[in-house]
């Protein structure tokens, strides 16, 4: 029920829905001045939502980045799935936050993790035979990673099943922790509060930055529709953590 209340909680949370619903009631509305206020008001959230110079200074603030030492080895890097989904064939593919599968393949490649651990099942509310960490094991394998050092939790669908479901099967290979935990840097913050508040010592190594990475432009004072799309995980992220919060306290 949770999991069903989330993703429904995810459609309000659209910038987009906020601003075409402000210009849709001004259309509407007979009193000049109401109309007035909802126009002036959906003209001001536009200019705020695409302003990429906002997004960055606010991924600044949000985003963790910290990065463990570099010369030390762990027992598992933890990759969070939602980086990899299917067609319209059933065929997996990867999508823009596949930065998460990049670096925790860096990882095992530099020996500084002894496992990977891939956790994600199929996040849709529509019914599918896919699972995200069985197809990111397949393809860690054709990049001939061994097959002893691939964990896969393959049932979660959020990231307070994310932490659950991987604090079993570490538990049951025994990995001593701390243990990385890989995800992109607009997520980490409550990633990592999630597995903590499960009893799980991790480590935050951050990746996939969207935003607050790059120089300041004149540019980014320009209406930006990227910028508008980037908010949107933004702020899911922060109702998600203040939920999980709340939920745990």
């Amino acid at each position: 029920m949770f999991f069903i209340f989330s993703k429904l909680l995810t459609i309000f949370l659209e910038p987009t829905l906020w601003i075409t619903s402000l210009f849709i009631a001004a259309l509407f509305v007979k009193k000049k001045s109401l109309k007035k206020n909802l126009f002036i008001s959906g003209l001001v959230v536009l200019l705020l939502f695409t302003n990429r110079f906002l997004l960055d200074q606010f991924a600044i603030v949000w985003d963790i980045k910290t990065k463990p030492p570099i010369n030390q080895k762990y027992s598992c890097a933890i990759v969070l799935g939602g980086f990899a989904s299917s067609d319209k064939n059933k065929k997996g593919l990867f999508n823009a936050s596949a930065d998460r599968f990049i670096q925790g393949l860096i990882l095992i490649a530099q020996k500084r993790a002894s496992y990977i651990l891939i956790s994600g099942g199929n996040s849709s509310l529509k019914k599918s035979t896919f699972q995200e960490a069985d197809f990111v094991s397949t393809q860690l394998k054709v990049l001939h990673v061994a097959d002893s050092q691939i964990l896969v939790e393959n049932k979660s669908k959020n990231t307070l099943q994310n932490a659950n479901l991987t604090k079993k099967i570490l538990e049951a290979k025994n990995l001593k922790p701390p243990y990385l935990l890989v995800t992109s840097a607009f997520h980490m913050r409550r990633a990592l509060y999630t597995f903590k508040s499960a009893g799980l010592d991790v480590v935050p190594y951050a990746c996939d930055y969207k935003a607050g990475n790059s120089e300041t432009y004149l540019g980014d004072f320009i209406p930006s529709s990227n910028a508008l799309f980037l908010w949107s995980f933004y702020i899911k992220e922060v109702v998600g953590y203040g939920v999980y919060y709340f939920k745990s306290n």
